[in-house]
This record gives structure tokens, C-alpha cells and sequence, in this order.
């Protein structure tokens, strides 16, 4: 069976606009927690390959670039550990965004945290875990809702 999907966002519009709320309370904090913006939407986009969330990968990547991000740090993030593209803040967050994103896999381990927190300050650590619950919950409306992605 293949029944049309309810687009949640607009089934139940205060709870999407909440959501979109949120999302720019945790860019503020990212931004005031000196998190560089090329930085968010590199979380954004892990997150998102991470998901599989193929509309959010679509609008974070054209995000991204339209920022000044360099197209090979976007090519390259799915091995970012493997590269020499990122700066160990960089490193940092997104080793806290594959954790967060990836609970089931270990609840973000004390070895994952401790990692983060070697390189990033308490509200960097916090801002990062909000961009990252902000684009979880993003993907999984986009997901369910099965938004549209053509070329």
C-alpha cells in the first residue's frame, strides 16, 4: 500500500512553527557561542547524511555553499576523520553531532563527550547539541512527511 503522506508541518502548523522557533534560538546560540556558520551547517548536513534526510541535505548543502563553504569539505565529511579539511573544532563537533545523532549507538559516550570537551567550551558543547537536536528533529518531519526532491 502506498498512501499519500500527511505533511505533519501543516497538519499540526504551531508545533512546525515552534520547531522553526527553536531553530533559530539554537542558531543564535551557536553564533554567540562563536560556533563559525559554515561550522553549523557542516552539523546540519552530517546530521542529515546521517539520517538519510535527503531534502535537508539538499537546503543545507546549497546553504553551505552560498556561505563560502568549500565544496570538498562537503564531499569529504562523510570521512572527515580521515582528511585534513578540519580544524579540530571542527573535529570536535562533528564527533558530538555523529554521537548525538547516533544515540542508539552508545547514549554519547564519555569518551565522545570527553572528546568535545577537550576542545570546546561549555556553550560551544551546548550549542552544538542544539543545532544538532534542532536538525534531528527536522529530518525525522521531512522523513515522515516524505518532502518532495527533485532535480
Amino acid at each position: 500500500m502506498n498512501t499519500e503522506r500527511v505533511s505533519i508541518d501543516k497538519q499540526h502548523p504551531a508545533a512546525y512553527k515552534a520547531l522553526i522557533a527553536l531553530s533559530v534560538e539554537a542558531e543564535n546560540g551557536a553564533a554567540a557561542a562563536g560556533i563559525d556558520p559554515l561550522l553549523a551547517e557542516l552539523v546540519r548536513i552530517r546530521a542529515s547524511q546521517l539520517n538519510g534526510c535527503a531534502f535537508c541535505l539538499r537546503m543545507h548543502t546549497r546553504d553551505a555553499l552560498k556561505k563560502g563553504e568549500n565544496p570538498d569539505r562537503i564531499a569529504v565529511l562523510p570521512a572527515w576523520e580521515e582528511t585534513g579539511y578540519f580544524s579540530e573544532t571542527d573535529r570536535a563537533a562533528l564527533r558530538l553531532t555523529e554521537a548525538i545523532t547516533l544515540v542508539p549507538d552508545g547514549h554519547v559516550s564519555d569518551e565522545n563527550y570527553d572528546a568535545a570537551a577537550a576542545v570546546l567550551t561549555a556553550d560551544q558543547i551546548s550549542a552544538v547539541a542544539w543545532l544538532v537536536t534542532v536538525i534531528n528533529a527536522f529530518n525525522r518531519v521531512a522523513i515522515t512527511s516524505r518532502y518532495p526532491v527533485a532535480a
